[in-house]
């Protein structure tokens, strides 16, 4: 099946030769109820866990039914637009890149709360053009966040329900153009939730948002805006677990991040973030023809997630697998001979302790004191402590965009950025939980170091045996310094019946580490400023449209593009040393699409085929090396991706005020070859070449990419009349895998059992296979969805109510993501570590319960 869709995916793409265009866009519009229902689906989903990539991209099109309705129709499942990374989808407002520039992509916290404001937006797909960019690969959006552009009037919105937070406020000014000339904008934006009305145990939300923005129009030809914006939000945070803990604690919604501490909740995963930025736009009318349009952005980005840590201790979390009863009894193969009486009997132990009640489930907080202080009084560090990893960034982006119109029927676009970025990465005490000392050494390379060895030290620069206190950093602290130059152009025509437009993209990058500790590890390649990695990129598109009559467009389009590895992969091991990752190159991206488009009076629809190939991408993660009991930092590179598909969206009027919507995306992405990788293990623990880079293969060829649905389909009902706003949504998801650990798939990590250097991927003698079967996946299924608005004309203003249900069925069943646990079942020789399979036990986030948020708003 897989290879007669990307066979047919690729005959789509390249069967014709001609395009057209059509002036006719789809009738209608997004409802008011319908804008504010897409904001709050995605709203709730977004950025809630930052142990799993979240990667959302959010893409929309007048004239494309499906990626008009797909952005909040699928975002439950926390779906990605044509599966792509979100650093392949990008977002700017008023012309600025605002994606992040580190990792790529666009944080969506960036702009929380601000519903009113990014209602404004201008969206191009992969192959349209656009006044602001040359389009990315999987889409661009732009905010326009002139006072001016904002919908004149006050709208105040408040908003109750049982989701990630449970209460929300809004309220928004907009003048409109004063006879002056002038133009303000102010909103603020409150939500809140507590962990007695948070919809998951143990959560918490708090988060305020503000918008200020004035502009003046000084004349036909000039206008200024400044605008300033923030989000400071603190929320306590849900984890993926395990179906083994999901079942015994009989909740699909388990959190093992908090427990009881004196009889109340605490959350040990506590996030802070705050970006305040601030946003200048001088808009130049330069003729009837010609805009020039200059801003230049500034934010300062906080942002620290709280880690509980355990130092010589047991692993203090509560669904820990040495405490599952499948840590006892092989639930995977009973006829294990391992699976005595005994084992029996300490599986229903350890099955009894855990169900016996929900604190036992939990992390107890009093023991985890009462460790330490009695630590303390032998004269011993913490054995638990809390600490907290900052990501902190000051950047600024001058952009500067033209857009003039050559003749009746072309056009051209082009802009410059210039962009300079300065990423803190540290880690801090929090809390010692009532121990008394913490020293900053690295316990990992103690035993092949002893504990007073430089080795052992986190900074050599400081006094030995220095002591960490509350605020203190310690383990790391670097710089990460980005500078990036681009340059961009477009030119579109209108040829009869014929659109046709070509883009092109030249951009430079520098990378440079500046460590701010001198590493045991690496005493002289930590501190200080690495060397600086340097990448020129590019690439260009074109794409035409052709209107072959009967309502009928027909789309095509195509591209290659060069793409700088993101900083953040770009060293193999940043919280270490400076040194770059291995065979560090360019991504090479191809992708094409192809697709046709009826829009008549009664059925609007398009359907689309559409194949990427990325080459040469870079990925790179960090985890606990179970067999070397180090921590592990992973770099992989060379890797090659093959993304293709269908697209289809339906949108059927069977009368005036009842319309049928179909939506539907079958789609593959996938890893076409096994990757280079490269790993350094914090105990020191060095390859054979005396190297502290381990080199080996990841057998990786055949994963998907994971966190969201390659199968979606939707079915939407909806009737508007008479001021009523009616849909019933059924959605169908499928196909969803789990992010891959590469640890399980290393080459070298295969048994050698004639000692010849050739690794067995199978034993004939067991029928057992030394790499994992298959990639991890979760479940998919059916959910029903409602959302029924109705608008009130008054007298001065409109009075808006809108209710959103959400999984009415309750099927809490369906994955929206998770990761295969990153330790091995196996020993370099093929031998069982323990009864416990880690293989068999992915960890999972599952789709929210039956929910639903009352809204209402007054606009006047």
């Amino acid at each position: 099946m897989q290879k007669k869709l990307k066979l047919a995916a690729t005959i789509l793409c390249f069967a014709s030769t001609a395009f057209a265009q059509t002036n006719n866009e789809i009738q209608g519009t997004i409802t008011s109820e319908q804008n504010e229902q897409a904001f709050t689906f995605t709203e709730a989903q977004l950025g809630e866990d930052d142990n799993v990539s979240q990667n959302i991209t959010v893409v929309g099109s007048n004239n494309n039914v499906y990626a008009k309705e797909v952005g909040y129709r699928f975002s439950p499942v926390r779906f990605k637009y044509r599966a792509f990374n979100a650093k392949y989808n990008e977002t700017y407002i008023n012309g600025n890149p605002a994606n992040d520039i580190e990792r790529g992509e666009f944080n969506f916290s960036f702009v929380g709360g601000l519903n009113n404001q990014t209602r404004n937006a201008e969206s191009a797909l992969p192959f349209e053009d656009n006044s602001f960019s040359m389009t990315a690969m999987g889409g661009s959006n732009n905010y326009n966040f002139r006072p001016s552009a904002m919908a004149t009037g006050s709208r105040l919105s408040l908003a109750g329900g049982n989701r990630n937070y449970t209460l929300r406020g809004m309220y928004t000014y907009n003048s409109g153009v004063t006879p002056k000339g002038w133009a303000y904008s102010a909103s603020i934006t409150y939500r809140w939730a507590n962990m007695e009305t948070a919809n998951v145990q143990g959560t918490f939300y708090n988060a305020l948002s503000y918008f200020l923005g004035i502009e003046k129009i000084f004349n036909d030809k000039h206008s200024l805006s400044l605008v300033t914006w923030g989000n400071p939000t603190e929320r306590a945070a849900q984890a993926a677990s395990t179906d083994e803990m999901y079942w015994i604690a009989n909740n699909f919604h388990y959190n093992p991040n908090w427990g009881y501490q004196d009889g109340k909740k605490r959350n040990s995963r506590i996030i802070n973030s705050f970006a305040p930025a601030a946003l200048l736009t001088w808009d130049f009318k330069i003729n009837d023809n010609a805009k020039l349009t200059t801003s230049l952005l500034t934010k300062y980005t906080m942002y620290s997630s709280s880690r509980l840590q355990y130092n010589n201790a047991t692993n203090p979390a509560p669904d820990y697998y040495s405490l599952m009863p499948s840590y006892w009894f092989n639930v995977w193969n009973r006829y294990d001979e391992d699976n005595d009486a005994t084992a029996l009997q300490n599986w229903q132990a350890a099955y009894n302790y855990l169900g016996a009640s929900k604190a036992n489930r939990q992390i107890d907080w009093n023991a985890l004191y009462y460790a330490n202080k009695a630590a303390a009084a032998q004269g011993m560090d913490a054995m638990y402590y809390l600490q907290a990893y900052h990501d902190d960034q000051l950047s600024f982006s001058l952009s500067s965009n033209l857009s003039t119109k050559l003749s009746k029927n072309s056009t051209l676009n082009a802009g410059i950025t210039l962009s300079t970025n300065k990423g803190m990465h540290y880690q801090t005490m929090v809390d010692l939980l009532g121990a008394a000392t913490f020293h900053n050494i690295n316990n990992f390379v103690i035993g092949t170091y002893a504990e007073d060895a430089p080795e052992a030290r986190y900074d050599m620069n400081e006094p030995a045996g220095k002591l960490i206190k509350p605020g203190d950093r310690f383990g790391y602290d670097y710089n990460i310094l980005v500078n990036k130059a681009s340059a961009w152009a477009g030119y579109s025509v209108n040829l009869k019946s014929t659109h046709i437009f070509v883009n092109g993209r030249i951009s430079g990058t520098t990378i440079q580490r500046d460590g701010k500790m001198r590493n045991g590890l690496a005493p002289y390649n930590s501190y200080g400023k690495s060397g600086t990695a340097k990448f020129l990129d590019g690439g260009g598109k074109m794409g035409a449209h052709i209107n072959l009559g009967s309502h009928l467009t027909a789309i095509l389009g195509a591209g290659f593009e060069w793409k700088a590895p993101t900083p953040r992969t770009a060293f193999t091991a940043a919280q270490i040393n400076n040194d770059f990752a291995m065979n560090l190159k360019v991504e090479r991206n191809f992708s094409t699409e192809a697709g046709v488009m009826l829009n008549t009076s009664w059925l609007h629809a398009n359907l689309n085929g559409f194949y990427s190939r990325l080459m040469d991408v870079t990925e790179a993660s960090m985890y606990y090396d179970d067999v070397n009991n180090s921590f592990s930092y992973v770099s992989l590179t060379g890797i090659n991706k093959e993304y293709y598909g269908f697209e289809l969206g339906m949108n059927f009027k069977i009368s005036n005020s009842f319309n049928i919507k179909a939506l539907a995306t079958v789609s593959e992405a996938k890893y076409v070859n096994n990757a280079h990788v490269s790993y350094l293990l914090s105990d020191a623990t060095r390859a054979d070449d005396g190297s502290l880079y381990h080199r080996d293969v990841c057998i990786n060829k055949g994963m998907r990419e994971g966190g969201t649905p390659l199968t979606a389909l939707s079915l939407d009902l909806s009737y508007h009349a008479g001021g009523w706003y009616i849909d019933l949504i059924g959605n169908y998801y499928d196909r969803i895998y789990l992010y891959y650990s590469p640890v399980t798939r290393y080459y070298g990590m295969l048994p050698d059992k004639n000692g010849d250097g050739v690794r067995e991927y199978f034993d004939e003698t067991t029928g057992r296979s030394y790499l994992p079967e298959s990639q991890a996946k979760g479940k998919g299924g059916f959910m029903l969805d409602a959302s029924i608005g109705k608008s009130i004309y008054l007298k001065r203003g409109m009075l808006s109510l809108n209710l959103m249900l959400t999984n009415i069925l309750n099927n809490q069943r369906i994955c929206t993501g998770g990761m295969e646990q990153n330790r091995r079942d196996l020993k370099d020789t093929g031998e069982e570590i323990r009864t416990y399979s880690f293989l068999n036990n992915p960890k999972k986030f599952y789709v929210n319960g039956f929910n639903a948020m009352l809204i209402i708003s007054y606009k006047f």
